[in-house]
Parts: C-alpha cells; sequence; structure tokens
C-alpha cells in the first residue's frame, strides 16, 4: 500500500523522516500510539496522501467529532451532525512516528482556512487533529504551533478531544485507487481518474504549495 519515500518531494521528506523533530512539548512515545485520527478536507486526499508514507498500514475514510451515531455521508456533508469528514490512520510506531504524522499532516492542508478546504467548504471540511491522552494533545499542540511560526500566519486548526469515528460506507474507501466506472461532470471516469479530476479542479495542490513551497509534503509540482 506503501510507496517509496522518493516519490515524495525530497525537501519536505528529508525533513520529515528525521528521527529528532524538535517540538518544543513533550512527544508521543512510539510504542503507545497506534492510530492518529485527523480532519483535512476531502477525506479521499487525505487517505491517498497518508497511504503513500512507509509505516502506514492503511488509512480509513470516516467521520468523527459530531453526535449522530453511525452518520451517513449525505448526513454529514449535509451538515446536520457535526461530524468532521476525518481519517483513521493506523501505522507502525517503530517506522513512522505521531510527531511525524503530524508534521507531515500540517503541511498537507490549509489550516488557516475555518471554512472548510479549497473548493469544499462548510464544516464537515474544516481541520482538525483529534487526540486521546494528554501526551497526544501536548504533541499536537507543539507540531500546531511549529507550524504556525514556520508559515508565519495564524493556524486556526483545532485540537480536539477524541470521539466516536465511523467508517464511511465501502464507496468511499480506496477511491483514489479504485476502478469501478461513476459519472462526473466530463462523463464516465474510473474512481482514480475521477479523484484526478476532482483533486486537480479543487485546487488543492496549488493551495498547499503557495502555502508551503518546498515543505509541502505531499502536493504535487505544478507543470
Amino acid at each position: 500500500m506503501s510507496i517509496a519515500f522518493q516519490s515524495l518531494k525530497a525537501p519536505a521528506l528529508a525533513v520529515l523522516i528525521m528521527m529528532g523533530i524538535a517540538i518544543e512539548c513533550g512527544s508521543v512515545k512510539a510504542e503507545t500510539a497506534e492510530r492518529a485520527y485527523f480532519a483535512g478536507g476531502c477525506f479521499w486526499c487525505i487517505e491517498s496522501d497518508f497511504e503513500r508514507l512507509p509505516g502506514v498500514a492503511e488509512v480509513v475514510s470516516g467521520f468523527t467529532g459530531g453526535t449522530t451515531e453511525n452518520p451517513t455521508y449525505k448526513q454529514v456533508t449535509a451538515g446536520r451532525t457535526g461530524h468532521y469528514e476525518a481519517v483513521e490512520i493506523q501505522y507502525d510506531s517503530e517506522t513512522v512516528s505521531y510527531d511525524q504524522l503530524l508534521y507531515a499532516f500540517f503541511r498537507s492542508v490549509d489550516p488557516t482556512d475555518a471554512g472548510g478546504q479549497f473548493c469544499d467548504r462548510g464544516d464537515s471540511y474544516r481541520t482538525a487533529v483529534f487526540v486521546s491522552n494528554p501526551e497526544e494533545r501536548a504533541a499536537a499542540e507543539a507540531a500546531r504551533a511549529r507550524a504556525q511560526r514556520d508559515l508565519g500566519q495564524r493556524i486556526v486548526t483545532p485540537i480536539l478531544d477524541a470521539s466516536p469515528f465511523y467508517d464511511a460506507d465501502a464507496y468511499h474507501q480506496d477511491f483514489y485507487k479504485g476502478s469501478t466506472i461513476v459519472l462526473t461532470r466530463r462523463g464516465p471516469k474510473t474512481k482514480a481518474n475521477a479523484y484526478k479530476f476532482y483533486r486537480d479542479g479543487c485546487g488543492r495542490d496549488q493551495r498547499v504549495l503557495e502555502l508551503w513551497g518546498d515543505d509541502a509534503v505531499f502536493a504535487a509540482p505544478q507543470s
């Protein structure tokens, strides 16, 4: 599922894979955290990005942070449940640390946008980090502070207590590499091609590159 680090942007990954990321507050011990929960706009994109990292076993698209049990995609995107589109990142902490995941997350989104992400607007598309214990909270707050210092702009991404995570239906899992034909505004496409069409049209990589430049871990360089 993962691909080699060499396929990611070298300057950013050179920093990301350093075992000692400088963080002012305490970091999570590698063996204590095997799942991370991030909201970063469209969960297809976060899933696609983080499944590229060595040490990440699987990324599950879903919903968290709301009040309705087992919400549907339609309910969440209509703003009826309070949920965020989010992902559960299942990872091998001996290969990639929680701190490294946080570093990559902040540099893969627009954390200055409180109204959604890129072309996707509304509460369900906001960014957030969901934490399960005080150590994760300290690490997330330190990562946010470092990202704000590096970016030089105010970051609005909240650090929230973890709440139940609900898997999205099978249609949304691994959408970015699916071969099933779906109907788009440009006619029938495979899921993989529909995903690329969506991501390009939404301007995700363009905005992330505008914000983070060479520190944009996942964003593809523009031709």
